[in-house]
């Protein structure tokens, strides 16, 4: 592979690395590592160790992380359907852990599909507080919403924004920002030899001026105190200590802080920026031929208490949007209120606050945060999506299904992982099966995976079509 590397990438790299560069090019040769992280918001990292059917290898730098061998597929798992883990290279997991979100906390991720840090963040926040997940490009926002409901996150807001709008909307609102920032991709040449192709000198110079851009922003909606952390998947200077050094001559009420795991990630290079300061040996670089996995960069900074502000916050309309609005809300919740107390009576009883139900056209969700106005913003799902309100009936949402368990409903359908059946429904195909009629819960070894609904001596799929293997 080293054959195809671009010749400006490798002379940059041999004058930058010296003596280390024979053994940075000889990562090249030697096969990519391969992650998953398991989803502590549906199982933990014992059960699942001993749930397993890969073999895995501990990631030190993330404790739900493991590595699994060449020729597992566990993509093609019933277990990855449930969301019980996530495939993620194992680098790029340190981002999102570097952050440290804590549950109740108000975080962005301001460039977040496909949705593996996102996922991260949720499960480190446990259900508490609220996650904003953004994405420019539309097609990824949707790719991030389907991977954030295949997880089972229920306090997530997906928003498919440009950076400078959601600053307009929440200056100062957050407590912890991840800004895994676009860049010209020369950490994954071996993971994605596509991306070798994408590459030019050209492109690193925009990326670093997109960078500083979606930074700028970024800073104006972290909140004093808060913190911030950047990260690339690339190698290039311009990139890396360059954008963190111009960041911070820009603003001065951001500081450099520590990062953990000095044993396996390399300090950040002040030589390698200008003007050049020490504080840069804080950051870090994760190198391939130093660690099992890909190239990435990281930066951790702190907002300043004391930090003076060019502005203040504008007062926040508390109303909710108008287009939540419609006539038909409060026969929305009524007919959600039928189905809840005769399919998922408990569930019920925790899904019960009025405000949080918003209605966009006959989809009904629970909101995460009931009093923030999403209108003028583009929304793609506000926390849990809990079905669809069709004349005198609910139909309930594939994002509910996941988010419940077995002792929450009155009617599931339990197979076995290595069941054929399991395969059936995966496919989409109605399985033969007594039981009392109405909505079931399909599970997979006790983890949810979908709705059937059982009748006359068949549990019709409810699996959504787009999910469905072929």
């Amino acid at each position: 592979m080293t054959s195809t590397l671009p010749a400006a990438f490798t002379e940059r790299m041999q004058s930058l690395l010296h003596q280390d560069f024979e053994a940075f090019l000889e990562s090249y040769r030697k096969s990519i590592s391969h992650g998953l992280r398991v989803n502590p918001l549906k199982i933990d990292r014992d059960a699942f160790i001993t749930l397993s059917p890969f073999e895995l290898e501990s990631i030190p730098w993330c404790p739900e992380g493991f590595r699994y061998p060449d020729g597992a597929r566990p993509g093609k798992h019933p277990y990855h359907a449930c969301g019980l883990y996530y495939l993620q290279e194992p680098s790029a997991m340190s981002p999102a852990e570097a952050l440290g979100a804590q549950p109740g906390e108000r975080i962005l991720d301001l460039c977040a599909a496909p949705g593996g840090k996102s996922t991260q963040l949720a499960a480190a926040l446990q259900g508490e507080g609220l996650l904003i997940a953004n994405e420019i490009h539309p097609q990824r926002a949707r790719a991030l919403s389907e991977n954030l409901e295949r997880c089972a996150v229920q306090n997530a807001v997906v928003t498919n924004e440009t950076p400078e709008r959601l600053m307009e909307r929440f200056p100062l609102f957050f407590d912890r920002i991840l800004v895994d920032a676009p860049c010209s991709g020369e950490g994954m040449f071996r993971k994605l030899p596509e991306a070798i192709e994408d590459w030019s000198p050209e492109k690193v110079t925009e990326c670093h001026h997109m960078q500083l851009d979606i930074l700028d922003a970024a800073a104006r909606m972290l909140a004093p105190g808060g913190t911030l952390v950047y990260s690339t998947c690339t190698f290039a200077p311009l990139e890396n200590e360059q954008s963190i050094t111009t960041f911070l001559t820009r603003h001065p009420e951001f500081e450099l802080i520590p990062l953990p795991h000095p044993e396996w990630f390399a300090p950040g290079q002040p030589a390698w920026a200008k003007p050049q300061t020490d504080d840069l040996r804080l950051t870090a670089r994760l190198w391939p031929h130093l660690l099992e996995g890909e190239g990435h960069y990281l930066a951790k900074l702190r907002k300043k208490e004391d930090s003076q502000n060019d502005q203040e916050p504008p007062k926040r309309k508390e109303k909710r949007a108008s287009k939540s609005l419609p006539a038909g809300r409060k026969e929305a919740i009524a007919a959600w209120q039928k189905f809840a107390v005769e399919v998922i009576p408990y569930t019920a009883k925790r899904l019960s606050d009025e405000s949080a139900f918003l209605l966009f056209g006959d989809q009904l969700f629970y909101s995460p945060a009931p009093t923030l106005n999403w209108d003028g913003l583009k929304v793609l799902r506000v926390g849990l999506h809990l079905g669809t309100v069709k004349k005198n009936r609910f139909e309930p949402g594939h994002a509910l299904a996941l988010v419940l368990s077995p002792e929450e409903v009155v009617g599931h359908a339990n197979f076995k992982a290595d069941d054929q059946e399991v395969m059936r429904y995966l496919r989409g195909e109605a399985l033969l099966r007594e039981g009392e009629p109405g909505w079931t819960l399909v599970t997979v070894d006790g983890f949810s995976i979908g709705w059937g609904k059982q009748a006359d001596g068949q549990l019709k799929n409810h699996y959504p079509k787009g999910l469905r293997w072929v």
